[in-house]
């Protein structure tokens, strides 16, 4: 399987690529006036997956894609509101070529691996419930008068109020999350009632497929979407467990490539664009865009991922959803000048690099405008896996920690949610946390139906409770050595952001 993950504020007037380089000081790559047809035609690589990013006018566009045509690509889908296109080329100096093609901003490879006939930031296996957990579950649960029989194994809905906010206002059913992710397996009895099949869709490869059941798990060994979408909105119905708003509905968009489980930029491009077009109020992304965990704006290729995603991510967020992701478990901190990543690239031979998270970006968490996301467990403690960074970090949610044991049947640190095939499993993360913070986002745009997605991120850190950084040197794992420092002060800082989300105050 493979992985998951500040963004900085920036004008939406201003055209992408130049408010990019502005923000992040960055000069774009100049476009020449090259005559657009003569780029000599070769066919002698393996065939990759490009983004081409340009001006939006349609002339441009047209002018671009007879280009592509003339360089040995085959364009795959064309995005033209935000000016993206994805390509399939076999010439080894496709982007190359593209990049000295007038109106042309931005072009490289969205792998580094042959495409075959992406990741996500769960920590550790999955830990299914077992029979005898299940029991001792939901005798505890009927003892203490819970709606759920296996809500007293959830300790995080708890942590942030969301069983006593369930009371007052569940979420309303105009309001949709959709789950960016591996698929999410919508016949499991806990998911069924609030799932909207209408605002799914399969986008591998970075074209939608909306045929009925496309958005499902390829196998039930893709289990990381289905376990994010009863986080969200697991209807509270006398079966198995609660979501954080039991009463909006649930989508699905599948980006996960069904044999590496990567998840492509082309894919998530897609996706963003799905989700605005198909009136997505809030998404969740519980993962990073492979292959690279860190995107450097000075190498072409990695650029033109910045660039795609951004323009999608920000294109949502003009039609009014809401983008929340996943920080990541790399225990980085994300507003240090160095980091190393040993990881990338994850779809061929990996090689350690040191990168600055201020100049090199984890996509879409970094991207300007996204809600990004740390975890905690069950004490409040940051948990040890989770990537932290003062000013980079928005707000926390509970997502997991099996080095700190709740007071619960299971004793399980982790996250209990649902599973395909009807079964229930744990998992840790800033994968789990990011889906109470989308839970939370559907609840406020719930009770504020006019809120824009700038409103909702006001909404978000103004009712998250904040601890302050840790009095003592922080040892996320106990074995005594100081794994990480909080930067910052009691309202905000670099463990917390703002805080943890807190649900019953957002329906209050």
């Amino acid at each position: 399987m493979a992985h998951l993950r500040s963004r900085r504020r920036l004008a939406l007037a201003v055209p992408v690529v130049l408010s990019l380089t502005a923000s992040l000081g960055f000069l774009p790559g100049a476009a020449s006036a090259a005559p657009r047809t003569t780029t000599v035609r070769a066919a002698t690589g393996p065939e990759l997956a490009y983004v081409v990013n340009t001006r939006t006018d349609r002339h441009t566009i047209s002018a671009v894609q007879r280009a592509i045509a003339a360089a040995g690509g085959r364009v795959v889908v064309t995005y033209d509101r935000i000016g993206v296109i994805v390509v399939h080329s076999s010439n080894p100096a496709f982007a190359q070529a593209l990049r000295t093609v007038r109106g042309v901003q931005s072009a490289g490879a969205t792998r580094t691996a042959p495409l075959t006939a992406s990741g996500t930031t769960d920590e550790g296996a999955a830990q299914y419930l077992t029979k005898a957990q299940a029991a001792k579950a939901e005798g505890a649960s009927a003892a203490a008068g819970e709606s759920e029989p296996l809500e007293a194994d959830q300790w995080d809905l708890r942590a942030i109020g969301a069983d006593r906010a369930a009371k007052i206002d569940p979420g309303s059913r105009s309001v949709t999350v959709a789950v960016i992710d591996t698929g999410v397996d919508d016949t499991h009895p806990d998911l069924a009632p609030n799932f909207s099949a209408s605002q799914s869709a399969n986008c591998v490869g970075g074209k939608a497929d909306t045929s009925y059941g496309a958005w499902r798990p390829a196998n039930p060994d893709h289990y990381h979407g289905t376990h994010v979408a009863g986080e969200i909105a697991a209807a509270r119905n006398g079966i198995g467990v609660a979501g954080v708003a039991p009463g909006v509905r649930v989508s699905a968009i599948k980006v996960a490539d069904p044999v590496s489980e990567l998840f492509y930029p082309e894919s998530v491009v897609c996706a963003f664009v799905f989700a605005a077009d198909h009136g997505v109020e809030v998404t969740n992304n519980s993962y990073y865009v492979d292959p690279w965990l860190y995107n450097c704006m000075d190498d072409p290729d990695q650029r033109a991922i910045v660039d795609a995603v951004d323009r999608a991510q920000r294109y949502a967020q003009r039609k009014g959803t809401l983008n929340v992701a996943s920080a990541g478990n790399s225990n980085d901190d994300l507003d240090s000048h160095a980091l190393v990543d040993a990881s990338s690239p994850d779809d061929s031979t990996a090689v350690t690099r040191t990168v600055d998270p201020h100049a090199c970006f984890d996509v879409p968490t970094q991207l300007p405008g996204v809600v990004t996301v740390g975890a905690t467990g069950v004490t409040k403690a940051k948990s040890y896996y989770s990537s932290y960074g003062d000013g980079v970090i928005d707000v926390v949610a509970p997502g997991g920690d099996k080095f700190r044991i709740p007071d619960t049947p299971s004793k399980n640190g982790r996250i209990l949610s649902t599973m395909p095939n009807g079964q229930y499993g744990f998992l840790q993360g800033t994968s789990m946390a990011s889906p109470h913070v989308a839970g939370v986002a559907a609840l406020l745009k719930s009770a504020h139906p006019w809120a824009g997605p700038a409103r909702l991120r006001a909404l978000l850190k103004a009712q998250a409770d904040n601890p302050g950084c840790p009095t003592a040197p922080y040892d996320g794992d106990g074995d005594g050595v100081v794994d990480a420092s909080c930067v910052g002060g009691k309202r905000v800082n670099g463990f917390y952001g703002f805080g943890i989300v807190n649900a019953l105050r957002a329906v209050k």
